[in-house]
């Protein structure tokens, strides 16, 4: 589903199930998907800004006790709904990428959902967003690809990790992209989508952490870099390990993908 979305559109998902999660909510909703959106907007992107529209949203909803990332939050039908007319509106305006304008586009059609009330209150309408996007030369699809958009797709992955996204992150893989687990067998693409919660649940366990230990290479056309993650403990097994996760990712079309992942445990003592 997402295999058509920006760096960043992913992000705003991804900030969407952390927003989720954190209000203990069941579902992903249109909410949550705004405040995603707010983390990468360029027309919102302050501190003061979000915790405004996070105040407008709490006074319409209930905070419940916050979900492990271990659970899986699906999407509510009105985000879905929103999803779908995102992708509609980067069609309709020649588009190949869904960038993080489309979601708010696709927000603002879902017009009876608590996201498009609240944006409509503040007087932002389809019809102006619309225009903005279709004079933007950043969601043309011919756009170049951005040197560090390499790092930026590993930071994207590694977070959906944790939050156990695994429909968003395994598309992060590229079309003969590789997965080696701890015990040496080698996964490719379609075998990580079928079995990508199998693969990396240990990493979404709430007292696992990871920190990009080492930038190997860092170039137009590679990354090549090595993860640390802690406290990753095996179905079965009581010990914790530290694995050590070599991740290479490369150009793939507008954007970037991962061709290899690597994991190497060492045992603590």
């Amino acid at each position: 589903m997402f295999e058509r979305y920006s760096e960043k559109a992913r992000r705003v998902i991804f900030f969407a199930r952390y927003e989720a999660s954190n209000y203990g909510s069941r579902y992903i909703e249109t909410e949550h998907l705004l405040l995603g959106l707010l983390r990468e907007l360029p027309f919102a992107q302050s501190n003061a800004g979000l915790e405004q529209m996070r105040r407008e949203i709490e006074k319409h909803i209930t905070r419940g006790e916050p979900i492990s990332t271990s659970v899986e939050v699906p999407l509510s039908g009105e985000c879905k709904r929103a999803l779908t007319a995102a992708a509609e509106e980067a069609e309709g305006l020649a588009h190949r990428i869904v960038e993080p304008e489309h979601l708010l586009l696709g927000l603002l059609r879902v017009e009876t959902s608590l996201a498009a009330r609240i944006l409509s209150a503040k007087s932002i309408t389809a019809s102006e967003i619309r225009s903005q996007v279709s004079k933007s030369s950043r969601c043309v699809s011919l756009q170049p690809r951005k040197p560090g958009g390499g790092m930026t797709t590993l930071e994207s992955f590694l977070l959906g990790l944790k939050l156990n996204n695994s429909q968003g992150s395994a598309a992060f893989f590229a079309r003969n992209g590789l997965f080696v687990d701890a015990s040496g067998k080698r996964w490719n693409r379609e075998e990580i989508h079928k079995n990508f919660e199998a693969l990396f649940a240990p990493y979404a366990k709430k007292n696992a952490t990871y920190i990009i230990a080492d930038i190997l290479v860092d170039t137009g056309d590679l990354l090549v870099a090595a993860i640390l993650w802690k406290h990753v403990i095996h179905i079965g097994e009581q010990h914790s390990w530290i694995h050590r996760m070599s991740v290479v990712v490369v150009p793939e079309g507008d954007d970037w993908a991962i061709l290899m992942a690597q994991v190497t445990p060492v045992q603590l003592a």
